[in-house]
């Protein structure tokens, strides 16, 4: 396999589809970060995964690895009440039961993946530390699990230790079977580590190193030796699985037809989209950053059901003469009759963010609404970009969020969420940064959410006039405090020349705004 790479963004966005689509949970979000471990945290429904190049092998084995792990944190999403930490023994031993449990329940639903979770094990058995580096009872957790999961154990334990382990691993498997046949949850293992515990003779409280995939200093991963090792752990988990094709596994033709895909889709977004054709206009880059602080699921769900209609295309509304007689809007003295109106949102929108420091004291709900309104446009396909703009190092810089020719994701969420508030409100200086593109793309709106009065009023009305002769609607809402306050700044906006205002105190009304602004056009 030729040395090809997968972005972040690329690899993030199918890894939250797949996620979401496993766990059937859509609000999960996957972060990509080099931590110590792959984890889930069930309460914020987030998983956070290591980047491919923590793993060992070609790019296509790293992607295997990376997909299936996110597999088994979906699983544990969908079938677990509670994970504990790896760090100690109670929590190790409860989440490697449950690794078990999971995956016998999910293999039911998802059958595709008995290959990928044998290649999985097969590598997994190289990263495993040998158990003669490990000092004191570490040893024989670590023991535990590998034949508990694995079927042998690497490297030497005391024969005494050996005996616990085999036979806390029977126990395993049986409190395992246990709670399938009757339908027990993660709870219920809970109550059954202790007897694993006593078996074992450790202390719960055990500090327990990460195993992490590195693949020590010497070890070759060669296929001979590979497949080897496949073949030893589809032996020993044959009774779960059945009899495999090695050679398939191997293979694994359906993935690699899924990882071609993707590598096409990643070079296409290298070449396209991502790169700023305006100078001065900035890419913000991070993946680690956590964006669901600004995803408000609630009012995202609530304009989706508001403009559903949109949607179909078309909108039912009261006239005075029309398609069908409503009587009880005649009774309650409304317009009586009811007709469809055809909807069709073509309107190309380009939305410039205010970042200032002005906005510092309410910035996550700024965001919010914005993320709300990039939902819901995607939502309705309507073709938009944005762009934010704040102070870096005494310095304007304008940031490219998400470019008209790729959808909105939570690449694009990440993007956001990086945008400090911070500086003045330089828009004609902005403006003269976007106006070469913009003349060449002839958006329908540019629309501008601000918060504040521009640096240059002089300038920012100059190129108003500059944006409106190439055809080029300008909007602008004035987000403000209260009332009186947004009212006052949508009023100065209205004197710099844009040909719609419109004022905002509560910052979750502006996707509305928006909206009703693209329904009039």
């Amino acid at each position: 396999m030729q040395s090809l790479h997968l972005r972040n963004d690329t690899l993030l966005e199918i890894a939250t589809f797949l996620v979401r689509r496993w766990s059937g949970k859509e609000s999960v979000m996957v972060s990509i970060s080099d931590q110590k471990e792959v984890h889930t945290k069930l309460r914020e429904n987030k998983v956070m995964m290591f980047p491919l190049e923590r793993y060992q092998g070609t790019d296509f084995q790293k992607y295997r690895q990376f997909r299936t792990a996110l597999w088994y944190e979906a699983m544990r999403i969908r079938y677990s009440n509670k994970i504990l930490s790896n760090d100690h023994a109670f929590g190790f031993i409860l989440n490697t039961l449950e690794t078990r449990r999971i995956e016998t329940i999910a293999r039911a639903v998802w059958q595709g993946m008995d290959s990928e979770i044998i290649f999985r094990y097969g590598l997994s058995w190289l990263y495993r530390p040998l158990l003669n580096t490990l000092y004191g009872n570490t040893r024989i957790v670590e023991g535990f699990s590998q034949y508990f999961l694995l079927g042998d154990i690497k490297g030497e334990l005391s024969p005494s230790a050996f005996e616990k382990v085999q036979k806390a691993s029977k126990l395993a498997i049986e409190i395992v079977k246990e709670s399938i046949e009757k339908k027990y949850d993660t709870d219920w293992l809970e109550k059954k580590v202790p007897e694993i515990i006593k078996i074992l003779e450790i202390d719960p409280l055990l500090t327990i190193p990460i195993s992490i995939p590195k693949i020590s200093s010497g070890m070759a991963l060669s296929d001979q030796e590979f497949v080897k090792t496949l073949n030893k752990i589809a032996k020993y988990r044959e009774n779960d699985f059945g009899e495999l094709d090695m050679n398939k596994i191997v293979e694994g033709k359906e993935v690699f037809d899924e990882f071609k895909v993707l590598l096409e889709e990643s070079k296409r977004t290298e070449n396209k989209g991502l790169s700023s054709e305006v100078i001065g206009v900035n890419i913000p880059t991070a993946t680690n950053v956590d964006e669901t602080k600004i995803i408000d699921t609630d009012l995202i769900n609530h304009l989706k059901a508001k403009f559903r209609e949109w949607k179909s295309g078309w909108k039912e509304e009261h006239v005075f003469s029309g398609d069908e007689f409503d009587e009880e809007s005649h009774m309650e003295g409304h317009k009586p009759f009811l007709s469809d109106r055809k909807i069709a949102i073509k309107t190309k929108i380009v939305i410039l963010l205010d970042h200032s420091s002005s906005i510092a004291n309410q910035e996550i709900q700024y965001k919010k609404a914005t993320l709300a309104l990039c939902q819901v446009l995607e939502y309705l396909k309507v073709k938009f970009s944005v762009y934010a703009f704040n102070t870096e190092q005494k310095q304007v810089i304008c940031w490219l969020i998400k470019p008209e020719n790729l959808k909105w994701n939570n690449i694009s969420a990440k993007r956001l969420v990086q945008i400090k508030a911070n500086g003045s409100t330089p828009l004609a200086e902005v403006y003269n940064m976007l106006l070469p593109s913009l003349r060449s793309k002839k958006p329908d709106i540019f629309l501008t959410l601000t918060d504040g009065e521009p640096s240059d009023p002089d300038a920012v009305r100059s190129i108003i006039r500059d944006f409106k002769s190439i055809g080029i609607k300008m909007v602008a809402i004035g987000c403000g405090s209260n009332t009186g306050d947004a009212i006052v700044i949508a009023n100065n906006l209205k004197r710099l020349g844009y040909e719609r205002t419109l004022a905002v105190s509560r910052l979750g009304d502006i996707p509305k705004r928006v909206l009703n602004v693209l329904g009039t056009s």
